[in-house]
């Protein structure tokens, strides 16, 4: 199962937590070694005051663990920095550059280069590098202890300690480049999966939307049917002084119709015939067409238009899917806030904007992070399929659907799609 940032952060929070008692438990040891096994005069009082703010700073990321507090890549980067200077403190009173511990400089760079981000990785690596830097050439308390057991002037040693800084710096920089570039390319594998699975849960939920849609299609082709039949009858039997019954028969005749005329969709989206199939058609009349057709079934709504001025000649490709996921968002407004829906298109020659807002009562961020991933809805009598198969339907055409709460109460709905180009209609 993916983890999002914030899980991620805090199970990299946590192996932070337990290198840090190893870490301690290896410097608590290393000086007792020295002083018990080498018999090496340590300034102890300052090495145990180093160590022991480095278990507070070990006990405070144990409280934040314990507490179920939110972290982020940032304060990880800043804890392992206070680990840094802590390792500074200690090599800085144990022999300085000529400590055979001092690698360990290596492990929060190689750790900053697998879970934090490109400019955090180099700052680790410049840092740990100036900090080895200055152990090489400020002198240590500690190094007339290491000179006093038998290295005191000798150049080959002092050889060996230069190519360990110059081994160092070099390893820091092969660190920062090609470790922190594998883990970009890692991660950035891991968005591509994650994104790959999400479109093929995206993708099954549409076959099996499909498949119902065709069954019921198939179910209501039936009834609709005998209704249509039963109403033309009773239509021919009214007399001319029936007009009042007759209209109202004819305003049901023209509703089966107009359900028979989704069936067919239906129908053909499922496979009978290319339902996506549609033609090229000049944008500003498109969107005419599509604003007179929701007129025309909800005739109590109000909306405001605002098409640009002076926009360039450009087609789009007209088709029913289309229209009927542009009818489907309409319709989500109108329900949000009947009396304060506006639309807004401007275009270029290859792309169209199409902003749709409304006075509603807006999104919550649950319902906000599922839209497009799932059916969702805000309406007790909704199902949540209109705006999942609207979001579906831009997409696969090579558009962008974002939505996002207005300032002011509402939602604004921004769709972008492609125009076509001369010569193109596919």
């Amino acid at each position: 199962m993916d983890m999002n940032p914030e899980e991620t952060a805090r199970h990299n929070y946590y192996r932070l937590f337990m290198l840090r008692n190893a870490e301690i438990a290896a410097i608590g040891l290393g000086i007792a070694a020295a002083m018990l096994l080498f018999d090496l005069h340590l300034p102890l009082r300052t090495l145990l005051t180093i160590l022991a703010l480095i278990v507070v700073l070990n006990v405070y990321t144990g409280y934040r663990l314990r507490t179920g507090s939110r972290f982020d890549n940032n304060e990880i980067f800043a804890l392992m920095l206070l680990d840094v200077a802590g390792l500074t403190g200690i090599f800085f009173y144990t022999g300085g550059a000529s400590n055979p511990f001092v690698w360990f400089y290596l492990l929060p760079l190689m750790i900053a280069a697998t879970i934090l981000s490109r400019w955090q990785t180099w700052s680790m690596a410049v840092i740990t590098v100036l900090c080895y830097s200055a152990l090489f050439f400020i002198e240590s308390p500690g190094a007339n202890e290491h000179a006093h057991h038998g290295h005191d002037g000798d150049d080959g040693f002092a050889m060996h300690v230069l190519g360990m800084w110059l081994g160092f710096v070099m390893s820091a920089g092969i660190v920062a480049v090609i470790i922190v570039g594998m883990a970009h390319s890692l991660r950035e594998r891991d968005r591509r999966l994650a994104e790959a699975r999400e479109e093929s849960l995206r993708n099954e939920r549409l076959v099996a939307l499909g498949t119902l849609a065709a069954g019921t299609a198939h179910e209501l082709g039936t009834p609709l049917g005998t209704m249509a039949i039963l109403t033309a009858e009773l239509e021919s039997e009214c007399t001319d002084a029936d007009n009042e019954l007759k209209k109202k028969l004819g305003i049901i005749r023209n509703q089966i119709d107009r359900c028979k005329n989704a069936l067919s969709a239906l129908s053909a989206s499922a496979g009978a015939e290319r339902a996506e199939s549609g033609h090229r058609m000049q944008v500003g009349r498109y969107l005419d067409e599509v604003i007179d057709t929701w007129k025309q079934q909800r005739p109590g709504a109000d909306l405001h238009t605002h098409i640009g001025k002076d926009m360039p000649d450009a087609d789009i490709l007209a088709e029913r899917t289309l229209t009927q996921a542009l009818i489907n968002i309409l319709n989500n407004a109108a329900d949000a806030s009947p009396e304060d829906v506006s639309l807004e298109a401007t275009w270029t020659r290859d792309e169209l904007a199409i902003d749709i807002t409304d006075r509603g009562p807006g999104l919550s961020d649950e319902i906000h992070s599922q839209l497009g991933k799932a059916p969702v809805t805000t309406k007790h009598e909704g199902l949540g399929v209109g705006l999942y198969l609207a979001h579906a339907t831009i997409t696969r055409l090579g558009g962008r659907l974002a939505i996002d709460n207005r300032e002011g109460g509402g939602t604004v709905l921004s769709i972008t799609l492609p125009l076509l180009t001369d010569g193109n209609e596919d």
